[in-house]
């Protein structure tokens, strides 16, 4: 299975999941975060970083369980802002 390369909206909304998480973390250890979550460090350091923009939908709920968001917030701050014409 050939997989479609990400449009830049795609892209752009993986960097801003990856800020919000940032953010939301704050001081805690991305170690600690992640196996909260049950995922590893270098995944969550992709997703951070915008290397992995379209991770699992139960790795986003999982993730936004730890840092305290919710799936609402997560979705109002990661879509693109409306564009007027």
């Amino acid at each position: 299975m050939v997989r479609n390369p990400l449009t830049p909206e795609e892209r752009e909304r993986g960097e801003r999941l990856g800020r919000l998480l940032r953010e939301a973390r704050g001081d805690r250890s991305m170690v600690a975060v992640a196996a909260g979550a049950g995922i590893s460090a270098e995944t969550l350091r992709k997703i951070e970083t915008g290397r992995a923009p379209t991770p699992a939908f139960f790795t986003v709920a999982a993730l936004a369980g730890v840092l305290g968001l919710s799936l609402d917030e997560v979705v109002g701050r990661c879509e693109p802002a409306v564009r007027v014409a």
